[in-house]
């Protein structure tokens, strides 16, 4: 009987851990162990009391090139000593694998593990660390450009609303209050100030589901598949973003905690008043963006949650509620 053509599977994790030890020497005793199925999948690998990540990227969501780029930057950053996971070669040095999946060639890199763990509210003297090694990371990867995404405004607001339009009827107040924003932000980033705009090599995705903390407050940045070209104060948005989304803008140690973050950071190096202007802004239009990842990836990540009532949750709690709070479209917002 013919195989049955399949869009996606999961690798089976005994199988990878024999691979591995096939490829970097580990131990008989190797356990693998799925933990993460998404838009790439993810496992733990444990080796005596050494522990591992080995990402299976999906099919056709990264080129060899892109994750060569993504490699090499993270290279760069470990010889920075920035507290990162990073990326190991096997022993013929190799470090992208390619492992012939049901549905075609899947790429993969074998990971070290970051040590902590994730945790969802941490204090302020955390998020001036955070902040620390942000700018850390921003002052090694500033004015460099890889051989992926350039993170432009049409890639972040107009690529992104054209998935979410699939999901979403034009005819809802939703959908009327994504494209009324949507032409507001395009605005906002057509007439900024560029020349007051650091430009560079951005993580995108840094939140707490990519920072392992440990005990003693030492924090490493994982995750870096969404990095590519764009404004620095792109992962500054984005983590304000997220530290709202956890805290709540009324709470009162929200404030606290994003001063705290921009005075790690501004302790390192500066941000622009036209960076912190666009922070806001910026927030919103990348609530787009992570929306469209979510329609892009329905078939085989979002479609257990993903629905028109989700999206319209979404936008209502979360952007339509940052864009009120800020005021944004009244000429008015501030950082």
């Amino acid at each position: 009987m013919t195989h049955f053509p399949v869009t996606n599977s999961n690798l089976s994790a005994t199988h990878i851990g024999l691979f591995l030890q096939e490829k970097y020497s580990f131990s008989q005793d190797t356990k693998c162990q799925l933990i993460k199925a998404g838009i790439n999948d993810t496992y733990l690998v444990t080796d005596n009391s050494d522990k591992f990540v080995f990402r299976v990227y999906s099919l056709n969501w990264r080129s060899k090139t892109e994750i060569d780029e993504e490699i090499k930057i993270l290279n760069q950053l470990k010889e920075n000593a920035i507290s990162i996971s990073y990326p190991l070669s096997d022993k013929e040095n190799n470090y992208i694998q390619t492992l012939s999946a049901p549905e075609g060639e899947r790429f993969a890199v074998l990971f070290t593990f970051a040590s902590g763990e994730k945790q969802h509210i941490v204090s302020e003297e955390t998020h001036f660390q955070i902040g620390q090694l942000i700018a850390r990371v921003h002052r090694i990867t500033l004015n460099q450009k890889l051989n992926r995404v350039d993170y432009s405004p049409e890639v972040i607001l107009i690529d992104s609303l054209k998935k979410v339009s699939s999901f979403l009827t034009n005819d809802t107040e939703e959908m009327n209050f994504m494209k009324s924003a949507q032409s507001y932000l395009f605005k906002e980033f057509k007439n900024a100030d560029t020349s007051k705009i650091r430009q560079g090599v951005v993580h995108l995705d840094i939140w707490f589901d990519n920072l392992n903390i440990t005990n003693d407050n030492k924090v490493t940045i994982f995750d870096f598949d969404f990095c590519g070209n764009g404004w620095l104060c792109l992962d500054i948005a984005y983590y304000i973003l997220q530290l709202h989304n956890i805290e709540k803008y009324e709470a009162k140690d929200y404030q606290p905690k994003v001063e705290s973050f921009l005075k790690g950071y501004e302790s390192i190096t500066p941000i622009s008043a036209e960076e912190k202007r666009l922070i806001p802004i910026l927030g919103v239009s990348l609530y787009f963006f992570y929306l469209g990842v979510q329609c892009q990836r329905y078939d085989n990540w979002s479609n257990s949650f993903l629905s028109e009532n989700y999206l319209k949750r979404f936008i209502n709690g979360l952007a339509k509620r940052y864009y009120d709070i800020y005021k944004l479209g009244n000429n008015n917002n501030c950082a």
